[in-house]
């Protein structure tokens, strides 16, 4: 079976509602990547995203919801930092991770009794939780561990099983949501994503920033906690240098694009040049991995990120992706 590829017209959205609804799962865009939704309170739809995606059941999920209003809905304790946060980024590329409501099921409970909740900015997002009424789990729409898709095309290469794909064009941001935890007394990252912590410091204050890899198995508050993720097929090394014959493929960024070519004149396979603006290099670095492993190279070369926190979330995916 292969995916059905169908237009966010109003009669997509209508099936895609109706698919939700009764019980499946539907891939659809948001502003940072393609998610697999569910309702994420049916514990049939769940089951089927992580079957799906063949992800472990210990990674938890992020649930995507229309407004402030349904958010508040899903929390125990909803802090003055998440309305600070909300009013200023919501709709957009945050998760907030607050206390679970007691009146929810027991479907995606973690063991710290917590939830993580965001509202998308994408508008084939927010129609698709509009027509369909539910809170929708969202996890990226590709198999676990693998590149995160940013087009509906990249959804139906990794997972040709699901049935039905609102295809809204490439995303804007190319990675994921900034996860942040306000269950303290400080607020924690727990991802770093599209959302700069310098935006979120100028709001919520001083952010602690530990290290948030996790043991496989260890229950986590948030997803994107694993040593390895966001993996192409071909392995990925990081090198501040270039060897001077690099085979297979490279992936460099702006003033640096003499590691495209090699000086012996060989040259890799296959050479990605992205911009040297960490927004603009996030926005098409899933892309560029995907075109890399659509090549055939057997490995990717890295020239490595530059230090500093605009490109943390960066140096995060492609450290997990390289693991």
């Amino acid at each position: 079976m292969t995916a059905e590829v169908v237009r966010p017209d109003r009669p997509g959205l209508r099936r895609a509602a109706d698919t939700l609804r009764a019980g499946s799962v539907c891939a659809f865009p948001t502003e940072t990547v393609y998610g697999l939704g569910a309702h994420a309170f049916s514990r049939s739809a769940v089951e089927q995203v992580y079957r799906l995606k063949n992800r472990p059941t210990w990674n938890p999920l992020i649930v995507h919801v229309p407004s402030v209003a349904a958010a508040r809905d899903l929390a125990a304790i909803w802090p003055a930092a998440a309305d600070e946060l909300a009013e200023r980024f919501w709709p957009g590329p945050l998760t907030l991770v607050v206390r679970r409501s007691p009146g929810l099921n027991d479907v995606g409970r973690t063991p710290a009794d917590t939830i993580a909740i965001r509202v998308p900015a994408h508008e084939v997002a927010l129609q698709l939780l509009d027509a369909c009424g539910l809170p929708l789990a969202a996890p990226s729409a590709n198999r676990s561990e693998g590149i995160s898709p940013t087009t509906a095309r990249h959804v139906v290469q990794s997972l040709p099983e699901v049935p039905l794909v609102l295809d809204g064009g490439p995303c804007a941001y190319g990675i994921e949501s900034t996860v942040l935890d306000l269950t303290e007394a400080a607020p924690r990252l727990l991802r770093p994503g599209a959302l700069s912590l310098r935006a979120l410091r100028a709001v919520a204050g001083p952010i602690t920033v530990p290290d948030t890899t996790v043991a496989d198995g260890s229950q986590r508050p948030s997803p994107g906690m694993s040593r390895r993720h966001y993996a192409p097929r071909a392995k990925v090394e990081l090198v501040d240098e270039f060897p001077a014959a690099a085979a297979g493929g490279v992936l460099t960024y702006e003033g640096h694009e003499a590691d495209a070519q090699s000086p012996r004149g060989g040259g890799p396979q296959v050479a990605e040049v992205l911009s040297a603006d960490p927004r603009e290099y996030a926005a098409d670095l899933y892309a560029a991995l995907h075109r890399l492993d659509d090549a055939g190279v057997d490995r990717i070369l890295v020239r490595r990120p530059p230090d500093g926190e605009d490109w943390l979330a960066i140096r995060d995916r492609l450290g997990r992706a390289a693991a």
